[in-house]
């Protein structure tokens, strides 16, 4: 583990009260002689910057999951990851070699939990997209143990962005796919009490299914990052970004990486289920797209008489391959060069309309809001065709004040990705004027931009930005950036002497939470 202190040079009041920042991403690429092929394959290993009386704290520690201590203690790669397939050693005998194939018929996946830091109960964890995760202590960053879905609820994957609601339940989805009856994607609830008060028992044991949504294709169910939240509903979005069910089950004799099992398929349609979070019944209107691949949600709320979500969303499924790592070490003139045909992330408002007239004229617009050029038209089978509201182009890892989450809101915040998987910039967008602003630094790559209201904050932006900053110019330390969020002017910054990797997405803990 790595400690190191910084000074941030002057009073904050967001984050007077203390709290600490957790961050997860991939942070070795290599064992022994072995390397990964893809940036989403790296070893996870957790940042913690915890805020105290105008000083920073920075620590990190390398996750401590199964996968780690088998890679490390063999000296080399020997758990498959994303983008790397990891096959038995030649030198070992026959029995050896056909039992290590004949577990990988069905996949037992990696607990390399390198996506997000998320919350069950009072206990926080290491979460990426499978069955697995793995317990941490927000403190220490001490790994603490592996937790399995499967012992709790039928599913075989689970995202690794839940929601919370203000009473402090988590909501999540997943998708039960082998051995659990008929292929479905699951929604659940992880109720706010549900931690063991001497962390001896998981918060998992109390998880509570809400409903079940069958695949449109038990072969190729859709791929799914994240889901919308309102006060009432849930908002999944069934995408022709697929998982090939046959594809995943032989990969490993194919000699295909588990990234080669997901297909986008340009043809087919994007379809919306909207789903009471309370009842678990989905509302039975079919609400449909064009295709599109999206990753990230923004956020999603009720207004009168339809449920608004916000998300960013592709034209194609390109994006994973631009981060195998031999896209990714190219020079930035030979990368923008090969990468010409980026389908750059489209910020999106799509609105669905709750109340439907089976009288209104077919092709009408049932959208009555007046804020949104968002169109829900009625076709002749009743169905409904949702055309979206464009906000703004370029930007990625979207966040929120989260107070204002399932509610209506004013302004996001966000990455800016131009020519690059590499976020150069930190913008806020305000969806009222239609406006944005940036924070850019020559040469530095923040990540993603983390809200924090100032204490009994009333207004939506009343607060800072927090993000980590990494620099490609050797003489800028690695550092901590704090922005107010209504002007987007640096207040404060911290320097991390010591080499800080870039992440993906992480969570801020409140003082009083963390202990």
């Amino acid at each position: 583990m790595e400690i190191f202190k910084g000074h941030m040079g002057m009073d904050l009041k967001p984050i007077n009260s203390g709290g600490t920042l957790l961050r997860n991403g991939p942070g070795l690429f290599s064992v022994g002689n072995s390397e990964y092929n893809h940036w989403f394959d790296g070893l996870s290993l957790i940042h913690s910057f915890t805020f105290s009386n105008g000083e920073v704290t920075y620590r990190s520690k390398f996750l401590k999951s199964d996968t780690y201590k088998r890679n490390i203690k063999a000296n080399k790669i020997v758990v498959s990851e994303f983008g790397t397939m990891i096959y038995p050693d030649p030198c070992k005998n026959i029995f050896s070699r056909a039992f290590t194939h004949l577990q990988n018929v069905i996949s037992d996946f990696t607990d390399n939990n390198l996506i997000n830091i998320i919350r069950y109960g009072q206990d926080y964890y290491a979460s990426s997209e499978v069955n697995y995760i793995n317990q941490i202590d927000p403190n220490t960053l001490e790994t603490i143990g592996r937790k399995n879905y499967r012992n709790h609820i039928a599913l075989n994957l689970a995202t690794a962005h839940p929601h919370y609601d203000e009473e402090g339940n988590t909501y999540n989805m997943g998708t039960a796919i082998i051995g659990f009856g008929q292929p479905k994607y699951m929604i659940f609830k992880v109720p706010a009490d549900a931690s063991d008060k001497n962390h001896k028992k998981s918060a998992l044991r109390k998880v509570q299914q809400i409903c079940s949504v069958p695949f449109r294709s038990s072969l190729f169910p859709s791929y799914f990052h994240s889901f919308g939240m309102t006060e009432n509903y849930i908002v999944f979005v069934e995408q022709p970004f697929k998982l090939d069910i046959v594809k995943l089950a032989t990969a490993y004799f194919r000699g295909v990486n588990w990234g080669g099992c997901l297909k986008f398929d340009q043809d087919d349609m994007t379809f919306f289920h909207i789903i009471n979070r309370k009842t678990g019944k989905e509302i039975s209107t079919c609400f449909h797209a064009d295709a599109l691949v999206v990753f990230h949600h923004i956020n999603a709320y009720e207004d009168d008489g339809h449920v608004v979500f916000d998300l960013i969303s592709y034209k194609d499924s390109n994006l994973y391959n631009m981060f195998y790592l031999e896209n990714i070490k190219k020079e930035t003139s030979n990368f923008i060069q090969s990468h010409k045909s980026f389908s750059p992330p489209s910020c999106q408002r799509f609105v669905i309309p709750l109340n439907i007239n089976k009288e209104s004229p077919r092709g009408s617009n049932l959208v009555t809001l007046t804020d949104t050029t968002a169109q829900a038209i009625l076709q002749e089978d009743g169905s409904i065709y949702c055309q979206p509201d464009t906000l703004f182009i370029g930007l990625e890892l979207p966040g929120i004040n989260y107070k204002f989450n399932a509610k209506k809101y004013r302004y996001f915040y966000g990455s800016r990705l131009e020519w690059s998987p590499h976020p150069n910039k930190i913008a806020k967008f305000d969806i009222v004027e239609r406006k944005h602003v940036e924070w850019v630094q020559k040469d530095c790559y923040p990540s993603e931009p983390v809200f924090v209201a100032s204490p009994g904050a009333v207004e939506e932006d009343d607060g800072v930005i927090l993000s980590s900053i990494v620099s490609a110019d050797p003489s800028i330390s690695p550092f901590m950036l704090v922005l107010d969020a209504k002007t987007f002017k640096e207040i404060a910054r911290a320097s991390i002497p010591t080499t800080v990797h870039m992440d993906l997405h992480g969570l801020f803990i409140p003082a009083a939470d963390s202990s």
